[in-house]
């Protein structure tokens, strides 16, 4: 870029000069983003106005290096605040249409024309811009990814609270609905913690369960079943009247090594005696 040209110091001087004039047009073209700014700012603290000169300058002198990192730190920033992606694309596209007018009013300003090669100037701005707006969204992808991946990871472990009460006996409270998306989440947890800590005894406590999917009752069943080959006894407790409702008109039935309580502190009077 800073081959392309060949007084970059004079345009960016340039720049700095209209600076007031440059921030005018560039709001004048971002139509949407320009009623966004404050809350934008607010919200992520993040300098619209002030980011666009510095990214005007990474282009300029061609610092490809810069243009990456700045890139990452924005993609990254705009991930973590949530911050909806067209108000970024539409900044960045206004930026453009700035810059290239800006530089034919520099080039007017000359008493002699600037000899450039109109395609490398084209390329290389151009290119910065569209070098940047590639690395931020591949690394604003990327963290959302890894922001949506730990927060599913929370939401599992958070369904599935396995709670040691002593060195044989837990329990599992289970709360809100059961689908067959959280039952497989609890197939998984449930026989790898018993695998993992020896478990004998799991008191599944379903009192905070209103009602659960015709799927999802045949699973747990089956879940049951599991950790009794295991080698671990389950205790069902707080069974509610739509759940046995559902099972019996399934005309289905819990193992007969199964016990079932009707709530939670039964269980643990019962299974807590030293």
């Amino acid at each position: 870029m800073a081959q392309a040209l060949e007084n970059s110091k004079e345009l960016k001087t340039f720049f700095e000069n209209n600076r007031e004039d440059f921030e005018e047009h560039l709001l004048s073209e971002a139509v949407n983003v320009k009623e966004k700014i404050d809350e934008i700012l607010a919200i992520g603290n993040i300098d619209l106005i002030s980011n666009a000169h510095k990214l005007v300058v990474f282009i300029i002198d061609g610092q490809e290096e810069q243009l990456n990192l700045f890139a990452k730190q924005e993609g990254i920033a705009w991930a973590t605040h949530s911050i909806a992606l067209t108000f970024k694309l539409e900044w960045i596209q206004a930026i453009r249409r700035t810059l290239w007018k800006f530089i034919e009013h520099y080039n007017l300003t000359l008493a002699k024309k600037m000899p450039m090669d109109f395609f490398r100037l084209e390329e290389g701005l151009n290119s910065g811009i569209d070098t940047f707006l590639n690395t931020f969204f591949i690394n604003y992808s990327t963290y959302k990814d890894s922001l949506i991946l730990a927060h599913r990871q929370l939401v599992e472990n958070l369904s599935v609270p396995i709670i040691p009460i002593n060195a044989s006996v837990c329990i599992l409270p289970l709360i809100g609905s059961v689908d067959s998306f959280r039952t497989n989440i609890l197939e998984e947890k449930v026989l790898t913690e018993i695998g993992r800590s020896r478990i004998q005894t799991l008191i599944i406590d379903l009192s905070g369960i209103a009602d659960m999917e015709i799927e999802a009752i045949h699973h747990l069943m089956k879940i049951i079943d599991g950790t009794a080959m295991m080698g671990c006894k389950s205790i069902i407790t707080g069974l509610r009247t739509e759940v046995v409702r559902k099972m019996i008109q399934l005309d289905l039935s819990f193992d007969q090594k199964t016990k079932t309580l009707g709530t939670l502190q039964q269980a643990l009077k019962e299974y807590l005696i030293v």
